[in-house]
């Protein structure tokens, strides 16, 4: 019988999950790369760990050292690059995140001793680091496509667990070690990556194209709207501003839209924007776009024949998936039934949807 470590599985699974994340064509692969390269950097780090724990092979264990300081930097550099403006980001900002990974590999020449909570400490600074970040809601990510904000922003949550629940299982094999000699360290490491199939789980329920509408979402707009203080004139003047936008220029229609753009369009704070469509609109910047784009795509269904997969694009929708949902969310049919109720018995348009899926 073949014995496959555990770890093996789970670095299989992130392979999936990586090639479908390539292969899928809502994917943005220039606003993805680092967190494609951080799946990468996982995997080899689970096919380590199954070497290192399946086949008792310590020579991996420098290797090992060094991925997991690079995990969280890499993990903090995914999510922070969607907080900034494209024209903020410079590469001279990068290179202080993998101090952590060239002061591990200096320890393991020179002082080892101290690898293992140095590791621990890294993971959870940039744990904490991120979990603040997504206590700052969808709109902190003022980079990532408004038509995948909220899975971004899911991920983000799912990310900052991960990694702070990464220490919790180094400081229970560190105990185990020293009072046991490593005898439970095996079960701990096997546990640790049962718990790190549930994350990816969690994940690629994320991902999905036939993720479920965000349905608690939205209906907790409501109380958060009642509760918002008023609106102030500087508030109103911008979302005034964002509204022309969105009406004269049709700037919704852009596949790439995000907050950063908007802001930028206006010459304004990323956040300073998002505040005025929340309290004006009482919705996320993602769910006022997409707003936006569904009013058009309800004008193309009932005035044009086009079919409604060319509607989804020139209403600015890049993922069936996405424009099915949140078509749903306002309207409550699907597009297709939503063209068959608006169009007048026998029309070419009414025929045309009957063939469409």
């Amino acid at each position: 019988m073949i014995f496959i470590p555990l770890p093996f599985v789970v670095s299989l699974l992130l392979v999936i999950l990586l090639i479908q994340m390539i292969r899928r064509s809502e994917t943005d692969l220039r606003e993805n790369i680092s967190f494609m390269l951080l799946m990468a950097v996982y995997a080899l780090q689970s096919v380590l760990i199954g070497i290192r724990w399946g086949y008792d092979a310590r020579v991996v264990m420098p290797v090992l050292s060094v991925l997991a300081a690079l995990i969280a930097p890499l993990a903090w550099i995914t999510f922070s690059g969607l907080t900034k403006e494209r024209s903020a980001r410079r590469l001279t900002r990068l290179w202080p995140h993998l101090l952590p990974a060239c002061l591990v590999a200096l320890l393991l020449i020179f002082w080892r001793e101290p690898v293992g909570p140095v590791i621990i400490l890294v993971f959870l600074s940039y744990g904490v680091a991120l979990l603040w970040l997504a206590l700052a809601g969808p709109d902190i990510l003022v980079e990532s496509r408004l038509d995948g904000v909220l899975r971004s922003y899911r991920s983000l949550w799912v990310t900052a667990l991960a990694i702070l629940a990464s220490p919790i299982t180094d400081i229970i094999i560190s105990l185990d070690m020293q009072w046991t000699g490593g005898v439970h360290s095996g079960a701990v490491i096997a546990g640790g990556n049962v718990l790190a199939l549930l994350l990816l789980g969690g994940a690629a329920a994320v991902a999905s194209e036939a993720a479920a509408p965000d349905e608690d979402e939205e209906k907790d707009e409501g109380p958060r709207a009642q509760t918002m203080p008023r609106a102030t004139s500087e508030e109103s003047a911008i979302a005034a501003a964002v509204d022309a936008l969105m009406r004269e220029k049709e700037l919704y229609k852009d596949v790439d839209l995000n907050l950063g753009r908007i802001a930028r369009r206006l010459g304004l704070p990323a956040r300073q924007v998002s505040s005025a469509i929340n309290r004006i609109h009482g919705s996320s910047v993602s769910q006022y776009v997409n707003n936006q784009r569904i009013d058009e795509a309800r004008r193309l269904l009932a005035t044009t024949d086009e079919p409604i997969t060319r509607i989804m694009f020139d209403a600015g929708f890049l993922s069936k998936s996405n424009f099915n949902r949140e078509f749903l969310r306002i309207t409550g049919l699907s597009p297709k039934a939503w063209r068959l109720e608006h169009q007048p018995p026998g029309s070419a348009v009414s025929a045309r949807s009957n063939q469409e899926t």
